[in-house]
């Protein structure tokens, strides 16, 4: 029986401080990728977090199989991670930070799309449908609505081509997520599933950088600085309490609370690059955390509406 639950104020809490460091990667990757190419830069942060996540779980004694049927499931997540962070880099290329955050980020519709499907207990009702729907008109909105200045901004050719590999990059995410938690990799540590994806990402990437001309390195002190953080704070304990999370509470819920990513990294870019919050900005972050908080609250609404409508004992004995 699935033991899953409902977002808690812990989760709730863990997932600002996660949405905060997953807005960061974003512009990290960007406004270092004069110094090496974002595919390169996510391949070495791969590497080095999994070595981080094995070295933990040989600390602990309980390391990875790395042979038979779950390590092939877990090859198979690598290889949907690992492609899904390809397309990632390969967007940044082409197209805004601000852009692909946005399209990568409705990787949580795919996945609920497919949980929907294949688990009785991740369907959603409709009024978390709807809120699903605010949120993403929200996201929108806030994100494609014209600014007063649009000068410096790739031409939209190149614009185009960018969102379609993070839009294509969020079914990957979406598809990866429906993989582990309709298979035996939800019942594995966190840790496992975690050392899978980042070991084989690693593999991929720096394969695919030393084979495409991507793998040249400027040396800099922000980018390892940005090499740093990416390694141990986002590719090592950013995703490993996520993954934890996806086994302790509902996948749906907390996909849905992912949106806050696209809305921290514009504030975070007002406040450390300068850029300025629209009018569309403002009204679609707050579509945003209504669509949010409508599929977070939305199992103790309707648990609150059963209560209520449902007569209580001592009640039915008096009449």
């Amino acid at each position: 029986m699935d033991q899953r639950k409902p977002l808690d104020i812990t989760a709730i809490g863990l997932m600002v401080v996660i949405c905060t460091i997953w807005a960061m990667q974003q512009i990290g990757l960007k406004a270092t990728e004069s110094y090496a190419s974002s595919v390169f830069q996510i391949g070495i942060r791969s590497g080095l977090a999994a070595a981080c996540v094995y070295t933990l779980t040989a600390f602990r004694q309980k390391r990875p199989l790395l042979s038979g049927g779950t390590a092939l499931l877990g090859a198979l997540a690598g290889l949907l991670f690992a492609f899904e962070f390809l397309l990632i880099g390969k967007a940044l290329e082409y197209s805004t930070a601000s852009h692909v955050v946005v399209f990568l980020y409705t990787a949580p519709v795919f996945a609920a799309l497919g949980l929907h499907l294949k688990l009785s207990t991740e369907r959603l009702s409709a009024l978390q449908w709807g809120g699903i729907f605010v949120a993403i008109i929200g996201i929108a909105y806030a994100f494609l609505t014209p600014g007063p200045d649009q000068s410096g901004t790739p031409a939209a050719a190149s614009m185009l081509l960018g969102d379609t590999l993070a839009l294509l990059a969020a079914v990957l995410w979406g598809a990866t997520t429906v993989l582990i938690r309709t298979t035996r990799l939800s019942e594995l540590y966190a840790t496992h599933v975690l050392f899978y994806q980042l070991a084989i990402t690693a593999i991929i990437l720096i394969t695919i950088a030393a084979f495409t001309g991507q793998a040249g390195i400027i040396p800099s002190a922000p980018l390892f600085w940005n090499l740093a953080f990416q390694s141990v704070i986002v590719a090592f304990a950013s995703f490993l309490c996520w993954f934890w999370m996806l086994t302790r509470y509902k996948a749906t819920q907390l996909g849905v609370f992912s949106f806050l990513t696209p809305l921290i990294g514009v504030i975070l870019g007002y406040f450390l690059l300068g850029d300025a919050l629209t009018t569309g900005f403002l009204i679609g972050s707050a579509g945003v955390l209504i669509g949010i908080i409508i599929v977070s609250a939305s199992p103790w609404v309707e648990r609150s509406l059963r209560t209520y409508r449902t007569p209580r004992k001592d009640q039915e004995i008096t009449t």
